[in-house]
Order: structure tokens, then sequence, then C-alpha cells
């Protein structure tokens, strides 16, 4: 168990919806029963990755692959299952997560280098995210809300690689932002690669999971279809539409 950092056994979680549009106390009593139905999000994921690998998380919308990367960071706890980690995250769990809306680009790299606590590497370490980002000293000094989602994500994504933690988690950030910004940041990954560390990535780009991941898992419906190497697993991904 030394060298893995990541293990996930026999994870289930699942969330309460409400599906018959009660929403006051009125209608819970004159529909006489409970509204609530449970829906299985995750069903039974077990995988281990092991440190300085790199793992693709893909499947078709709702197949459960951001709450995976959610259960794995301890944002869910799950109700079946264990998840061990051992080491620590630079999260990049959506576009822009973790980014206060209302404050300025720099007031939010304060506040998340703070958060990762590498805000005593100071003005160097600011210095990098903005050159990263390629946002210019006007956009940094804006409240984020006036920031495009291709902006954000640039922020979000430079703050996140100046965390130097153990595990990379990516969800879906590549998909935004010009080709250019994008070819920047998969350069950036195999440098982090190059470094030992591990990767958690999560797209519906089989293509991306293939060329940045050495194995990668298949979801579908919460379940685990398919697993192993990424070439593999994306030809099958490929193949369900």
């Amino acid at each position: 168990m030394s060298d893995v950092i990541i293990s996930v056994e026999d994870v289930h979680v699942s969330f309460w919806q409400n599906n018959v549009g009660v929403y006051s106390i009125k209608d819970l009593i004159t529909l006489r029963k409970s509204p609530f139905k449970s829906k299985t999000i995750l069903d039974g994921i077990s995988v281990e990755v092991k440190r300085g690998e790199s793992l693709g998380i893909i499947g078709r919308n709702g197949s459960g692959k951001s709450t995976l990367l959610r259960t794995i960071a301890g944002i869910i706890k799950p109700e079946k299952g264990k998840v061990t980690v051992n080491g620590t995250f630079a999260p990049i769990l959506a576009i822009g997560a973790g980014i206060e809306q209302e404050l300025t680009g720099y007031e939010n790299i304060s506040m998340l280098l703070s958060l990762y606590g590498t805000h005593k590497k100071g003005g160097d370490t600011i210095k990098n995210i903005k050159e990263f980002s390629e946002l210019s000293d006007e956009v940094l000094r804006m409240p984020v809300k006036q920031y495009s989602s291709g902006m954000a994500a640039r922020l979000a994504f430079s703050i996140s690689l100046a965390n130097e933690s153990d595990i990379l988690i990516i969800d879906e950030v590549l998909a935004v932002g010009d080709q250019g910004f994008q070819a920047k940041c998969q350069e950036k990954i195999f440098q982090i690669k190059g470094q030992g560390k591990t990767i958690l990535f999560v797209s519906h780009f089989p293509d991306d999971v293939a060329r940045i991941c050495n194995k990668a898992i298949l979801l579908e419906h919460g379940k685990m279809i398919d697993s192993g190497n990424s070439i593999d697993v994306c030809n099958h991904y490929k193949k369900l539409f």
C-alpha cells in the first residue's frame, strides 16, 4: 500500500430528490406520502491510484464523474465504502470553483494561496500566477463576477498550479479558453507528470484523456463498466455513442 496514494473501496453515494413538485408544508400534507426519492449516483466504485499515475475518469453526462472526484476530495461523504488518500490536493473541481465572485482576481489569489498554505512565498508566486493566466493587471483588479468563464478558468487553473501538492484534480477545465491556452495547460500538466505527481482528470474528450493519462475508468449510470489502459478505455467510451 505504500505506493497507493488514492484508494476507493466499494463506494456508494446517493442523493435525495424531490420528483413530485412538493415545495410547501401544504403540498406535503395534501400528498400524504414522502415526495423524496433516493437516486444512486455512485454504485460500488473501487479503484486504486499509485503515486505518479495519471487516472482519467470518463463517461456520459450524469454518469457520476464529478461526484467521484468530490468524494475522493472529501467534499462528499460516501454512505457506504471507504476512500483513503495519502497526499495533499491541488483541486480544480470545476470551472471557477473556489473563486469568490465579489472579490477581485488579486484578492482571490491572496485568499486561495492562504487556504493552500503557500501565501508565505509572496510576490513571486503571485507574479507566476499572473504570467501563466495571461490576465492583465487591469483584469486582475476587477471583480471576478465581471470575468468571462474562460477568464475565470484561467485564474482558477493558475492558482491551483501554485499549490505544490501531491495530487492535481482537474474537472473539465481544459474545455474552456482558446486553443493556445488549452495547449499551454496541457504542457503544464505534462510537466507536473514529469515531476512524479499524481493527476486525476475528468473530461468528455477521450482523446485528451488518452493523451494525458496512462490509465482510465469508464462510468455509466454510477457503475464502473471498464478500467485499464487509457487508450483501450477511451475506445470503449467512443463505442457508447
